[in-house]
């Protein structure tokens, strides 16, 4: 709960710095959308459901979404990279945890290429994944900063570390709730980066 907070707080105050204080008629698209739920968190930022896409790989993941989320809203079942999303057409393309899991680099590149197309000038991709491999977990790897610059050449990146370690979160949740905050005040006990990838206008 504190790590989704967190991020939820963070994508407000991103987009109120980029003057976005109406964001009714702005359009996003989410990859890998799963059953909905920052979708749903959209929806409580403000997105009018008209203007919401979500695109899920997995059947079960996008029957479940569509039982949560608006029925005006877009689902869209399949490979992402190959979404019938127009180009120049969305304001916000969203992944959040999705790279970390595809563990190709030419199928990584296949995807940021497909959503920076469809990103109109002026806007941009909202990324949230996290660093740092997990060894417990040899279906994912951390995709550093670095990875990001080299996946959106042409973006201008702003990027800030979020969300303490979720094995140190979850331990320490168990002694006392307000052990996350504490903890979360150091920074490289933050394993995952939110970053805004803007296109020039």
């Amino acid at each position: 709960m504190a790590a989704w907070q967190e991020r939820q707080r963070a994508m407000a105050a991103l987009f109120r710095r980029l003057g976005w204080h109406d964001l009714s008629q702005r359009r996003l698209v989410e990859v890998g959308c799963g059953t909905g739920g920052l979708l749903l968190d959209a929806l409580q930022l403000g997105f009018a459901p008209a203007h919401l896409t979500g695109l899920e790989l997995l059947t079960e993941r996008a029957a479940q979404a569509r039982e949560r989320l608006p029925a005006a809203l877009c689902l869209l079942e399949g490979d992402a990279s190959a979404a019938p999303i127009e180009p120049a057409s969305q304001d916000v393309v969203l992944q959040s945890t999705v790279f970390s899991s595809l563990l190709d680099d030419a199928a990584q590149q296949a995807l940021a290429d497909a959503m920076w197309r469809w990103v109109r000038p002026g806007g941009g991709v909202l990324w949230y994944d996290f660093t740092v491999n997990n060894p417990r977990n040899p279906d994912v790897r951390g995709v550093p900063l670095a990875r990001v610059r080299a996946l959106f050449p042409l973006g201008r990146i702003d990027a800030r570390r979020l969300t303490l370690a979720p094995p140190l979160a979850r331990a320490l949740v168990r002694l006392h709730p307000c052990a996350y905050t504490v903890a979360n005040a150091v920074p490289w006990l933050r394993t995952h980066v939110l970053a805004w990838i803007a296109k020039p206008a």
